[in-house]
């Protein structure tokens, strides 16, 4: 509803056909297969993706308490963003097996995980892999966590060009 309503609002009031795409929990081998019947859509200037996802949910009511350290004395709100800055480099990197295998050691709850690695395989298939870019645009938290009854929940946006 929101994207209908950005482009109603805009200039010309025509909404441009949408076809939502929902992602559930694929294995590496189905983000791949998917990936790669996205990418010849993803090489057509005419199409626009918008993937969605948030980044760390840290705190006991989200089970996810991973703290490295006490990481060698920054807060606490600066270790997970130190940790969702690893994920996004991956993203940023265009690295779909990094990525992958970021989520499989640190375990971070970014819920659109499976969507990016979608979107990351497509970028691997498409025509235009090397002359692609990600940039990330913004990253924030909800709260700036300092104990561990503290939560918080990290958002960061990239665009694909």
């Amino acid at each position: 509803p929101y994207i209908g309503g950005v482009f109603e609002n805009s200039d010309s009031g025509a909404v441009p056909p949408l076809v939502p795409i929902l992602v559930g929990a694929l294995s590496s081998k189905n983000e791949k297969k998917m990936g790669s019947i996205l990418a010849p859509f993803l090489d057509d200037p005419c199409n626009l993706f918008i993937v969605s996802s948030d980044f760390c949910h840290w705190g006991k009511r989200f089970s996810y308490t991973r703290w490295a350290g006490q990481d060698g004395g920054v807060p606490l709100h600066t270790a997970i963003e130190r940790l969702d800055k690893e994920g996004i480099e991956h993203i940023v990197n265009k690295d779909a097996d990094g990525f992958c295998a970021y989520i499989e050691r640190t375990k971070n709850t970014i819920c659109g995980r499976h969507p990016i690695g979608v979107l990351l395989r497509a970028l691997e298939s498409s025509q235009n892999f090397s002359d692609r870019h990600v940039e990330l645009l913004r990253y924030e938290q909800s709260s700036q966590a300092v104990t561990r009854s503290d939560s918080s929940v990290s958002y960061a946006s990239a665009v694909v060009y």
